[in-house]
């Protein structure tokens, strides 16, 4: 019997005083190769391996018990899953770290099989469970403000890779997939730079057989990809979308978010009506508050000109500070104002504080540090 080899899960605990999150590239891990055998994530429900109702038994280990080895499936025939062990394994992971936060939030550090990191986080609420997740080991956009675009690019997550962090995540938490009702494309990554797998994850998210996620409760963040986010709404996904952003003109925008030259707000702002005239679904606003840069009235203004006619909802994000940032965020009242100058010009407006601040685990904090 070929055993399949056991993630291995460790739990660190922040330590206190001062910031312990530093934002540089965590080398690759050395890991043990595991033969490579396929992982049994990427067969649709329908297609798993077995025989009428043992595919799905199969399917209901995986998205509804959120076993993480073939021993866990005691329903199946032993011979069975000695059979399963020795042609497929079932997670992405070679190892799992989870960085518990002082707020009740969890960062995730997952090594791959081939040495690379990538990053989830935990957030739970009274009325919910929320997985952010990553779609890319490292992010080609550059945004200044964010720690993963301080690292660069590694490469694109698969489709399996995407969708087991949810199944880890939840693993590590005691509960079943299911349990886990939202999630934010919003950690490592633009998705739709890796749309592909984005997209296999997503409908593997919304699958009556396999995760059952309601596509209201799944949003994908994009930092502004014209073509992407036409394709998103002519695959129609039925997700939501959220367009990072952060400034209403290209002159603050390219000072921001250094690779932004490839299309300006118009295009960007073009194809989010697009979607919203094809869709019908209400778009959010990620704005992130950068003290002197994208922070005055008069910007709040030309903010509130360009989205008029949109039906959006504009989430004024506080910046979380990393160590080394070239940027600091604004000051409370200046946010205050900011918001009230949308509010009074008719735009819903939330300021969003982040959580896990203490483990670098808030918006743009995430860059493979452990802890």
């Amino acid at each position: 019997m070929t055993k399949v080899k056991k993630t291995e899960f460790k739990t660190n605990l922040p330590q206190e005083g001062g910031a312990c999150y530093v934002p540089a590239s965590a080398p690759a891990t050395e890991v043990q190769p595991d033969n490579r055998k396929p992982i049994l994530l990427p067969a649709p429900p329908d297609e798993l391996p077995g025989q009428g109702y043992r595919k799905r038994q199969l399917a209901d280990w995986l998205y509804k018990q959120g076993a993480r080895e073939f021993g866990e499936m005691t329903n199946l025939p032993r011979s069975w899953r000695e059979s399963l062990a020795a042609e497929w394994r079932v997670s992405e992971f070679a190892q799992v770290q989870a960085f518990p936060s002082v707020d009740g939030s969890v960062k995730y550090l997952f090594t791959l099989h081939d040495g690379s990191r990538t990053e989830a986080v935990y957030l739970p609420y009274a009325d919910r469970k929320t997985v952010c997740i990553s779609s890319q080991v490292g992010c080609p956009a550059g945004c200044v403000f964010c720690a993963t675009g301080r690292m660069g690019f590694g490469r694109n997550l698969t489709g399996p890779e995407i969708i087991d962090q949810i199944l880890a995540v939840a693993r590590h938490q005691n509960l079943g997939p299911r349990e886990i009702r939202n999630v934010v494309l919003m950690g490592m990554g633009e998705p739709l730079l890796n749309y592909e797998n984005v997209a296999w994850a997503v409908r593997r998210m919304l699958d009556e057989n396999a995760l059952a996620m309601s596509p209201r409760r799944v949003t994908l963040s994009t930092v502004g990809i014209p073509r992407g986010i036409r394709r998103m709404a002519a695959d129609d996904l039925g997700v939501k979308l959220a367009l990072s952003l952060h400034a209403p003109d290209d002159a603050t925008r390219r000072r921001i978010i250094p690779t932004a030259h490839s299309y300006s707000v118009a295009e960007i702002l073009e194809a989010v009506r697009a979607y919203f005239g094809r869709t019908k679904r209400r778009v959010t606003i990620e704005y992130t508050m950068l003290r002197g840069i994208n922070d005055s009235e008069e910007q709040a203004g030309e903010l509130a000109r360009i989205l008029k006619g949109l039906v959006a909802h504009v989430n004024l994000i506080p910046f979380n500070p990393w160590e080394g940032a070239p940027v600091e965020g604004s000051g409370r009242k200046k946010i205050q104002r900011f918001a009230e100058t949308l509010e009074k010009a008719g735009l819903p407006v939330t300021v969003r504080w982040s959580r896990g601040v203490d483990v670098g685990a808030a918006c743009g904090q995430l860059a493979l540090k452990e802890g």
